[in-house]
């Protein structure tokens, strides 16, 4: 048995030999095959040992998105492609409330500063207003800047000259947005007449506006701020200023003394306009109520037609026409002009066309404006035009029919169902500014004259740079209200021409409040400088309120 044993053991052992033989030379084969194209191209590879790196740290992914593929299959094939993504588009930044354009020049000056924290502090409320009626306006003024090269962010000194005010009427007796007198519209041909003021005409304003910057701007050799300054001051009142600082810049300019306050502070109030219109988020203005651009059409008109039948065709009411077409200082449009381009609410010309073109030419007009001549009578009246007495009485709101004046104004109703809008727009309604003044008289006083006017001694001081210890003497001239004081035009009908004689014991403060006119248009009118004597019998020029004539 252990014979066996013995003889079992050397056969397993003698096939192990065998097995681990077969293995090896298989191996040795397996090796010669991948060797031999080495050997066939007769190259020599060296091995390389390269140096062991320590393992990388495990980085752990957290929840990346799975890549989308796409699995096809190709001869016999399963190809897995990942599929490229589309990255969606970037959100677009959110308009700003009032454009921007970066076109004219800021800078840093302590003026500057004062007003922009004035605008963005104790004057935000009003400063804010401005900003969003821009909204209504900026988008026109800019596009005909754009046309005329003018840059474009001079728009916003529209709002310096009116805050975007296209009925403002100013104490020099500029009107409209743009602030133009009467003898520099007419260089750009705007009309101001009984029926039209075109100054208020933002169109028509904005296009002067433009051309008169730009002449401004060749006059003073390409300086914006020079131009600027004189479209305030006027550009003889500029080289005086440039003469005088032997400078032409503005800075300068304004430490001399040639330049009023207004001018000196006009550009700042630009540039720190421009400032807060640059960020309004940073000047605290990102909550506004922005003003939408009015949207209207054009008609024209043949001949003139009362701007109600206007706002019936178009379906509106009467004020909406009258909000388009501010120049319009009547109920109708002028008479005497045809074809007469009139703004009407946008989606309404098309309706307007057809019913007009219905309407008899006669029944486009339903008042008549007549101007008292000697010999003029209500009844004569009556029976040239075919009206009811009665009906002119009430329309004029006529106390005595007996007393009509020369030069007086009558509307008279030349269809029944007649209304009192024609009347009430012989007031005109400009939003004037002015600037009260009071001469100082015997026996005066700082406290008498405050508590005349309802200020206070405190604002009387400020307003004329008085100190505590001036005294006041008699012919002194006192600002008694704050400059750009507002109101509304007063309800008197047109003035008439009337030539006045100087008698004893007149003056100018007594004339003028005997017909209710301003010390300063009595000398505006008569060429009279300030302290002038008045002599008897000198013929002085005078417009009066029709109410006010005698």
């Amino acid at each position: 048995m252990r014979k066996i044993s013995i003889i079992g053991f050397f056969m397993l052992r003698s096939f192990i030999v065998i097995l681990a033989v077969a293995v090896l030379g298989g191996c040795l084969y397996s090796q010669q095959q991948v060797q031999a194209p080495l050997a066939v191209e007769e190259k020599v590879v060296v091995a390389t040992v390269e140096p062991v790196e320590p393992p990388a740290p495990e980085v752990v992914v957290e929840s990346v998105p799975p890549v989308p593929v796409v699995v096809s299959q190709t001869l016999g094939k399963t190809i897995v492609e990942p599929v490229a993504t589309v990255e969606p588009p970037p959100e677009p930044e959110a308009e700003p409330l009032l454009p921007y354009w970066g076109d004219f020049p800021l800078s840093d000056h302590p003026r500057v500063d004062k007003l922009y924290n004035l605008y963005t502090g104790n004057a935000r409320r009003t400063f804010g207003r401005w900003l969003e009626r821009a909204g209504r306006y900026i988008p026109m003024i800019q596009q005909v800047f754009a046309a005329e090269g003018v840059p474009l962010d001079l728009a916003y000194l529209a709002m310096i000259e009116s805050g975007f005010n296209v009925r403002a009427y100013s104490w020099a007796h500029a009107a409209g947005p743009w602030q133009f007198i009467e003898s520099t519209a007419k260089l750009y041909g705007m009309k101001n007449d009984w029926w039209q003021d075109q100054r208020c005409d933002i169109e028509l304003a904005t296009h002067a506006a433009a051309q008169h910057l730009k002449y401004l701007h060749k006059r003073f050799d390409g300086d914006w701020y020079l131009a600027v300054a004189a479209y305030n001051a006027g550009g003889g009142k500029v080289r005086k200023a440039i003469r005088e600082s032997n400078s032409r810049d503005f800075w300068t300019l304004t430490e001399g003394k040639v330049l009023r306050d207004e001018t000196k502070n006009y550009l700042p109030k630009l540039i720190a306009s421009l400032k807060v219109v640059k960020d309004l988020e940073a000047s605290g203005f990102d909550k506004l109520d922005i003003e939408e651009p009015f949207a209207y059409e054009t008609v024209s008109i043949p001949s003139s037609t009362d701007l109600e039948v206007v706002a019936r065709f178009c379906d509106v009411d009467y004020a909406t026409i009258k909000a388009l077409n501010p120049s319009l200082k009547r109920w109708s449009t002028p008479p005497g002009i045809s074809d007469y381009q009139l703004k009407v609410p946008a989606g309404t010309a098309e309706q307007f066309n057809s019913l007009y073109a219905e309407l008899p030419k006669e029944r486009r007009a339903r008042y008549h404006r007549h101007q008292i001549k000697s010999g003029d009578t209500l009844g004569g009246l009556a029976r040239k035009y075919n009206i009811q007495i009665d009906d002119i009485i009430t329309l004029n709101n006529i106390k005595n029919p007996r007393a009509l004046k020369i030069g007086q104004n009558l509307i008279l109703p030349l269809q029944e169902n007649f209304t009192s809008l024609p009347v009430d727009s012989l007031a005109d309604n400009y939003q004037r500014s002015y600037r009260k003044t009071y001469t100082v008289r015997s026996g005066d006083s700082l406290w008498k004259i405050a508590k005349r006017f309802g200020v206070t001694e405190k604002q009387l001081r400020v307003w004329n740079r008085l100190g505590w210890s001036n005294l006041l003497k008699p012919g002194q001239k006192l600002a008694v209200s704050k400059p750009g004081s507002t109101r509304v035009a007063k309800k008197v009908g047109p003035a008439k021409k009337v030539v006045y004689n100087v008698q004893p014991g007149d003056s100018l403060w007594k004339i003028g409040r005997r017909f209710d006119i301003e010390l300063d248009m009595i000398r505006l009118w008569n060429d009279l400088s300030h302290g002038q004597m008045l002599r008897v019998g000198q013929k002085l020029t005078l417009m009066v309120p029709v109410s006010q004539q005698g």
